[in-house]
């Protein structure tokens, strides 16, 4: 990488939070080792220090009227999960995002894949905002019921879901590319009372009609009172008023449009607890029943602040366009741009339509300045040969920002080559979990190809040992031992905490801890220089004759190939200790698997990783399943694939079921 990836000529958020943080705790806060050890050792007052940078006593009431004084004033206990943030605090996100609202400019930009574009200015953000949180609450809308929505990357869904917030109701969200019956799957465990959707979208140059869905939805949602519908400009949507829904006997259809323009009285957004439910985010729910992650106001307004203000450096200034769907927790990332100030940029539409370029003719027309996708997208560009540093004007973008899956080292080559020399990458790793990243890229921190350059600040992360040795240079499963603000209040319908212990605490240490740790699943090492390099999923490890190996690190090599889309490597364990590791490959048009790829695959494999990580075959397939959020289905699939009875997968939950079928056929094809 560059050495100008190593600093930057202006004065970033995270170094002047440092200086103020440095004057405050009289330590020596001079390098980000230095703050990130801080920031875990003594959370309270790390916390606490974020909270006074970015002056949240203007939108915060205490239950007792007094200031925060102490650290237990901060966090109560340690105790994972239960640890109890800033407990006497009243405040709602909401309100840290309509501070802004005197703000010249656009607040959030939406652009459909036909070109469409529209804007919400800052100005009219509050007004919007308030006029539906005037319409929940004319419907019986208020503090813990739920709004749900079934809705492709538009402005509409912002604002639909800050006016729920704001009177203290509880969001939940779905892509309208899941059909009515996985929809429901996911929102009718909340019982909502308001669904809001969308006629349709655009995708891969087709409309895409969505009205008898959403419909068939509302039908599965026997509790609705309202349906709030959003038409195309232009109009094309619903009438307005009572209708009979079947399941609901009086089931108001209402235009959003009229949704938002409902003048009243001066509104102010509900203060409620800081671990109030903002939202409810779901697991995949491949093997079972999707789980509800609930998180609180109080704890997304702080973790988004530190993750996109300090690490993105994100403020008044930028424009931040992260690529993403309702389903994926990156939505719900985006949308802390507002929180910073910045305007977010909405897509709605194939990121690939009508070609790899799309995206990146965005960054150029909109002036983006954090540029948010994934692997695949930067994948898709280099093997289309795009060179967009020389086809668009990039001279805005700071930052570039990849999640989804592992960023291969090439890619960070590609970008540094095609893209612009010295630009920023941010890989980050996270999830649904926390709605934030756990590790990633920060601003003014050296970026070394194939590694997230820092554990964030206040993530106390770790790579262990069976023996919980602390391992350095080393794979290890990457554990969190203190608590984050933005881990979840709850699981949905988890009264005794026994699914949310069960997803993350009772990992089976050969030496227990002393206390709760929390086990993500992954395989990391966490380098002498405080980066980090991800392996794979800890369940879906590949052991070959003892040796563990990570099914990232043979991405990386496969992927990196001209021929090659995509690559799925599992290992499975047959009868009598046999043990089978195919690597499925798509390819790219107009490539073939011959001995020759076959050979080079080979070859690529055991030169850069080791004879160990060479598949013992290699098959194409008519496709790689995954969730509807981009994640490979290692799991299931080597489970299916070594004739296990007990692996059941969800249908809705896959974007592509009918590779399940052939996935089954290759495992009782082969030949133990």
């Amino acid at each position: 990488m560059s050495d100008s990836q190593q600093s930057t000529s202006r004065t970033t958020y995270i170094d002047s939070f440092a200086e103020t943080a440095a004057e405050r705790s009289g330590r020596d806060l001079h390098d980000y080792a230095a703050l990130w050890q801080w920031s875990v050792d003594e959370p309270a007052r790390f916390w606490r220090a974020l909270w006074d940078f970015y002056d949240l006593d203007d939108i915060a009431v205490t239950a007792d009227g007094q200031p925060l004084a102490d650290d237990a004033d901060v966090l109560v206990s340690r105790e994972m999960p239960g640890a109890q943030w800033f407990p006497r605090v009243r405040l709602n996100y909401v309100s840290a995002i309509l501070r802004h609202a005197d703000r010249p400019g656009a607040a959030i930009v939406g652009i459909d894949e036909d070109g469409g574009r529209t804007e919400v200015a800052w100005s009219e953000l509050s007004e919007q905002v308030a006029g539906f949180a005037r319409t929940l609450t004319d419907l019986g809308v208020g503090v813990g019921d739920v709004v749900a929505a079934y809705l492709p990357d538009i402005p509409e869904a912002v604002i639909a879901f800050l006016g729920t917030a704001a009177v203290g109701a509880i969001w939940s969200g779905c892509g309208q590319d899941y059909a009515p019956e996985g929809a429901a799957g996911r929102l009718a465990q909340l019982r909502p009372k308001v669904l809001v959707t969308a006629v349709g979208y655009h995708y891969n140059g087709k409309a895409v009609d969505k009205t008898a869905d959403s419909a068939a939805l509302a039908d599965l949602l026997p509790e609705l009172v309202a349906q709030v519908v959003v038409a195309p400009p232009g109009g094309g949507g619903p009438p307005s008023g009572t209708a009979a829904q079947p399941g609901s006997a009086q089931c108001r259809r209402i235009d959003y449009a009229e949704a938002v323009d409902h003048p009243g009285e001066p509104f102010e957004p509900t203060s409620v607890p800081f671990d109030h439910p903002l939202w409810v985010l779901f697991s995949s729910g491949t093997t079972g029943k999707p789980k509800g992650i609930v998180h609180g106001h109080g704890g997304v307004v702080v973790e988004h602040l530190k993750a996109a203000g300090l690490h993105g450096d994100l403020g008044p200034d930028d424009v931040f366009f992260w690529q993403t769907a309702l389903s994926w927790m990156m939505w719900n990332f985006q949308v802390a741009g507002l929180l910073c100030g910045s305007r977010i940029v909405c897509y709605s539409g194939s990121p690939l339509y009508p070609d790899a370029d799309r995206l990146w003719q965005i960054v150029e027309s909109e002036g983006v300045t954090y540029f948010g996708t994934s692997p695949g997208q930067l994948q898709a560009s280099r093997k289309a040969t795009l060179r967009p540093g020389r086809d668009h004007d990039l001279s805005a973008l700071r930052t570039l920002g990849s999640t989804g899956s592992t960023l291969a080292a090439d890619l960070f080559t590609w970008v540094d080559d095609n893209v612009k020399p010295g630009l920023p990458i941010s890989s980050i790793s996270g999830g649904t979990d926390v709605v934030t990243a756990f590790a990633g890229g920060s601003v003014g921190v050296p970026v070394v190809a194939g590694e997230l350059s820092v554990r964030y600040l206040g993530v106390a992360l770790e790579s262990w040992a069976p023996d919980r040795t602390s391992l350095i240079d080393e794979v290890g499963e990457m554990v969190i031992t203190a608590p984050m603000p933005s881990m979840p209040v709850s699981f949905w319908n988890d009264p005794d905490d026994e699914r949310y212990r069960s997803a993350y605490f009772t990992h089976e240490w050969a030496s227990p801890p002393p206390q709760s740790v929390w086990r993500h699943g992954d395989w990391v090492t966490v380098t002498d220089r405080g980066s980090m390099v991800i392996h794979g999923r800890s369940d879906a490890t590949l052991n070959r004759h003892g040796i563990r190996m990570g099914s990232a690190d043979i991405y990386e090599v496969v992927e990196g190939i001209d021929e090659i889309a995509e690559a799925f490597v599992l290992g499975v364990d047959g009868p009598r200790g046999a043990y089978w590791m195919p690597l499925f490959i798509t390819l790219v048009p107009g490539a073939s698997l011959d001995d020759r790829l076959r050979s080079r695959i080979a070859s690529e494999v055991r030169t850069r990783l080791s004879p160990r990580h060479v598949p013992d075959e290699v098959i194409e397939a008519p496709g790689i399943p995954h969730t509807r959020t981009g994640k490979k289905l290692e799991v299931p699939v080597t489970g299916i694939l070594a004739g296990r009875a007990d692996v059941n997968i969800d249908p809705k939950s896959v974007d592509d079921y009918g590779l399940i079928e052939w996935y089954e056929n290759q495992g009782t094809a082969h030949r133990w």
